[in-house]
């Protein structure tokens, strides 16, 4: 009976202290644990001459730091001593910080004497800043406006420069007041140099764009702004030249119509081309649907061309070609 009575008097002991234990560890789950980093993602681009081991060191310089190419894009041309690549990759921000990482690949562009060497964190990274020039036609500007505000492109509008003055009631104006993006009317006269003043606005962007911009940038525009013009244009070139071309190639009974987005230089039209794109039309088409073809295609081929620019997809190869990843 004693050791009856001792081991019943000793469970509410061992009750409470099984109560204690469950409490603990009630209180430990509730305590908020922090989720690991997610990994980022990270764009480098390379132009070099060519030699023994540059893939293998680019992959080093990412391995090391803990990063994991997930595609790798490398072109090396036909007897031309002459390297691009461009590699895309995840990474802990943690354990591999920007400011390091830029460092890294700057070493490694000294090492093999590399004409570009880029590499871009889409995350962290300013978007960038571009500003647009439009003339009377509307497709292009009101294409890459609605393109910008549903996020598709990493760029930011700082404002929209054109030679037509339109109505305070347009789409495009109650668009550009609504996301308070500045448009500018400058008309051209003998009195100011409109390029001055598109200097003036554009100095601080990232790149130009010419949404259908019907008026020649000069050489000497060219070389002071120092940075990238992207322009599109029809596909009815040289062909199809004045006014009306749509109407002329419509009436001529064309087949196939297209659109090109290039790189501005001195020479008109004539600069390395970044996106074409074609589309077969027929005699079933009528002039609005075939000038309806052809306005689609110039949307996309600029979307696609400011896209891959923005993606680090785009280098300059020889004088007047491009590599497109």
């Amino acid at each position: 009976m004693n050791v009856l009575r001792r081991a019943s008097s000793s469970c509410p002991i061992v009750m409470a202290t099984m109560k204690r234990s469950f409490n603990s560890l009630r209180v430990s789950a509730d305590i908020p644990v922090d989720p690991p980093p997610s990994p980022a993602q990270g764009i480098h681009v390379f132009h070099c001459p060519d030699q023994v081991g540059i893939v293998a060191k680019i992959s080093e310089c990412i391995a090391s730091r803990g990063g994991n190419i997930l595609v790798a894009d490398i072109f090396v041309p036909h007897n031309k001593n002459v390297f691009y690549s461009r590699s895309e990759f995840v990474f802990d921000p943690i354990k591999w910080k920007r400011k390091q990482m830029k460092e890294d690949f700057l070493d490694l562009s000294k090492m093999f004497n590399a004409v570009k060497s880029v590499v871009r964190v889409p995350c962290v990274d300013p978007k960038y800043k571009i500003a647009v020039l439009a003339s009377k036609q509307d497709h292009c500007l009101v294409d890459l406006l609605h393109a910008w505000q549903d996020g598709k492109l990493p760029v930011h509008i700082s404002c929209v420069i054109s030679n037509h003055a339109r109505v305070p009631n347009t789409h495009v104006i109650r668009f550009l007041e609504r996301h308070e993006i500045p448009y500018h009317y400058l008309s051209k006269s003998k009195e100011k140099n409109v390029e001055d003043e598109i200097l003036g606005l554009v100095q601080d962007t990232d790149f130009l764009v010419l949404a259908r911009y019907m008026q020649v940038l000069s050489g000497k525009f060219l070389k002071r702004y120092g940075k990238d013009v992207i322009n599109i244009h029809h596909g009815l070139l040289p062909s199809f030249k004045g006014g009306n071309p749509s109407r002329q190639a419509f009436e001529a009974g064309v087949k196939l119509i297209g659109a090109t987005s290039h790189f501005v230089t001195e020479e008109l039209d004539g600069g390395p081309i970044i996106e074409q794109m074609v589309e077969r039309v027929s005699h079933k088409d009528n002039l609005l649907s075939f000038i309806q073809k052809s306005e689609n295609l110039e949307k996309q081929c600029l979307f696609k061309a400011i896209k891959s620019y923005c993606e680090l997809r785009v280098l300059p190869y020889q004088d007047n070609r491009t590599v497109v990843f």
